[in-house]
């Protein structure tokens, strides 16, 4: 397996029968020239309909090849951004899709839309998309059942009660399964103090094969490797991704 980082939370997973592309947005490296040329079967899926993991254009690929499957969040059609008939298949946390070739089942997100458990040629990815510990950094001084107002988000919010949230659809999660060979999660700078403890969580209660970090492309590539630190400390290989296009091989 080759896996190949595209943009933000955008990747390119090759296999030996199929090449899965995730969240893509933007492809400054034009990874997707060489996946459209490839002869295998493609599937696309989007997390959520959010503008950074969601573009009309992954449609436009049809076009140049047939045998393209798309596996979309059931909120990017409930907003309107596509039309029933575009996608092959409508997901929402608790249901799943599979064919000869690979299994896919949507779990929950703290945001909008869901996270992926993908399963192919005996391996089990895990893709975030939005989820996470987004408001980590008012937890010190959060007081449970107030708000806070948060400047970046603007809107109150309830730090305890995301946490909870979040822990919760973790713990869904593990219903499924305790270990995943690739975990593609969000590592972003932005939200402040804290910003890696939502990846901590998620380590703390998995096994992982392959730490890659996602999301981070507003605050830097740099920003991301500070979750090594903690992968270290668990003996889980980390990805320093440096720059787009990079590609890495998973055993």
């Amino acid at each position: 397996m080759e896996l190949t980082y595209i943009y933000h939370s955008g990747f390119a997973l090759e296999t030996e029968q199929v090449i899965l592309v995730f969240d893509f947005w933007m492809d400054p490296a034009h990874v997707m020239e060489y996946v459209l040329q490839t002869p295998k079967p493609l599937y696309v899926l989007s997390s959520h309909f959010h503008e950074d993991h969601f573009t009309r254009e992954i449609f436009e690929w049809k076009k140049l090849r047939p045998n393209i499957t798309y596996i979309l969040s059931k909120d990017i059609l409930r907003h309107r951004r596509a039309a029933k008939g575009e996608a092959d298949a409508w997901l929402a946390k608790g249901s799943s899709w599979m064919d000869e070739r690979i299994s896919v089942r949507a779990l929950g997100s703290t945001d909008s839309g869901v996270s992926w458990i993908v399963e192919t040629e005996g391996k089990r990815i895990f893709h975030a998309g939005d989820l996470s510990n987004w408001y980590a950094r008012f937890l010190p001084e959060a007081v449970p059942g107030q708000t806070i107002y948060s400047e970046e988000f603007g809107e109150y919010i309830d730090p305890i009660a995301h946490e909870k949230r979040f822990l919760g659809e973790l713990k869904d999660i593990r219903k499924v399964t305790d270990s995943f060979d690739l975990v593609m999660f969000p590592v972003d700078a932005r939200i402040g103090n804290g910003y890696t403890l939502g990846g901590r969580q998620f380590i703390e209660r998995f096994k992982v094969g392959l730490f890659v970090p996602m999301h981070f492309v507003a605050s830097g590539f740099a920003s991301a490797w500070r979750m090594k630190e903690f992968t270290d400390g668990k003996n889980i290989p980390f990805w320093e991704i440096a720059k787009e296009g990079e590609t890495i091989e998973l055993k």
